[in-house]
């Protein structure tokens, strides 16, 4: 769970980093900080073009937020198939996905009241 002194642009810091380290791509910031009811402040979405990408951007994001903010998420769900990971670390919500699957479910349209933060990579 996130520790008090950790902020949540420290952590979302973190996390981008991590998925940036093993190329994840398309990469979204979503702000439900405005919108009522919501389960958490963020969403950081991103895609991997394999299962075995997706794990890697889990594993980096997992490893980093560990080191560096001595933080664990509170839940990880999606591992066995590593079609859609979610990594709950409880302001901020991590979905990793496959493209198709991001595709099917489109959760940034479902969230289409939330502002949206792109995040450009150079690779």
């Amino acid at each position: 769970m996130a520790k008090e002194n950790i902020s949540t642009d420290q952590l979302i810091s973190v996390v981008i980093s991590g998925i940036e380290d093993v190329k994840g791509k398309e990469i979204n910031i979503l702000d439900l900080r405005e919108i009522d009811n919501t389960v958490c402040d963020y969403f950081i979405i991103c895609e991997g073009t394999s299962n075995t990408q997706v794990n890697a951007i889990v594993n980096s994001i997992q490893k980093k937020v560990s080191k560096e903010l001595k933080d664990n998420p509170w839940h990880t769900e999606g591992l066995d198939n590593a079609e859609w990971v979610l990594i709950d670390y409880v302001n901020i919500v991590v979905h990793v996905f496959q493209k198709h699957i991001r595709e099917y479910y489109d959760i940034e349209s479902l969230w289409g009241d939330a502002k949206t933060t792109v995040i450009e990579t150079s690779y």
